[in-house]
């Protein structure tokens, strides 16, 4: 199955993998920068967007992406994740780091690193909403704790919009599996900025300063003004960013 893509512009090829609770529609506005001088692939991951999630599916997020690279002819790529998209972007770079050139991670988890309490509270208070049918609530939750205070108005509409979207998708589909592949700093050989956010929770920023311990080369940047979602929070700036 090839997932939900989009293709803009010209030039060297560019990946955007948007995070857990969006989808690709998250890039829009550095898009449509970006097409001037890269050509650049987003892409709704399953039970994102417009990509469907079959009940009981067995799939890989990881696998989705380097089949896109390949059915798109792409040889080697930048890639940009945001939250769990650059989670996926670290499973497929440690798998064939030769198609990466360069990669920026968004307040991106990784493994082996331990949630802070203040997250799995979320997750809890989520999970309870969830299981009691009020979506909306859980979609409302999300806008309140996921996205930045530097976000305007329309930026949470849209947040509140790709939430939904998800939630509505995969609680259709029940159970699924999705493969995973080993997530192996040392071998990302590609070089590696690494973005967070002082208003994101503490697991991001742990993650990244675990994977900054052990990848070969990167560039740190902690952002004061940042939640979790700092493409939606300051467009123009996350843009000088991920370029």
């Amino acid at each position: 199955m090839t997932i939900s893509h989009a293709v803009a512009g010209d030039g060297p090829d560019l990946l955007l993998v948007h995070a857990g609770v969006a989808d690709a529609r998250m890039w829009a506005k550095q898009v449509d920068e970006l097409k001037a001088d890269h050509r650049v692939i987003t892409l709704d991951l399953r039970g994102y967007g417009e990509t469907p999630l079959q009940p009981g599916a067995k799939y890989s997020d990881a696998g989705d992406v380097l089949a896109l690279l390949d059915e798109l002819g792409v040889e080697t790529v930048t890639a940009v994740g945001a939250s769990y998209g650059g989670y996926v972007v670290q499973q497929v770079a440690s798998r064939v780091p030769e198609r990466f050139n360069r990669l920026v991670l968004l307040c991106a988890p990784t493994d082996n690193v331990v949630p802070d309490d203040n997250l799995r509270a979320l997750w809890s208070e989520e999970n309870e909403l969830l299981e009691a049918g009020d979506v909306a609530g859980a979609t409302e939750l999300t806008v309140q704790r996921w996205i930045g205070p530097e976000a305007d108005d329309d930026a949470r509409a849209l947040l509140r919009t790709m939430q939904r979207r998800a939630y509505d998708v995969q609680l259709a589909a029940g159970d699924v599996e999705n493969e995973e592949y080993p997530v192996e700093p040392e071998k990302i050989s590609a070089p590696v900025r690494l973005i967070t956010g002082a208003h994101d929770f503490a697991f991001f920023t742990n993650s990244a300063d675990y994977l900054a311990e052990r990848l070969p080369t990167v560039e740190r940047i902690h952002l004061p003004w940042a939640g979790h979602l700092p493409t939606l929070e300051r467009p123009a700036e996350a843009l000088e960013l991920i370029r």
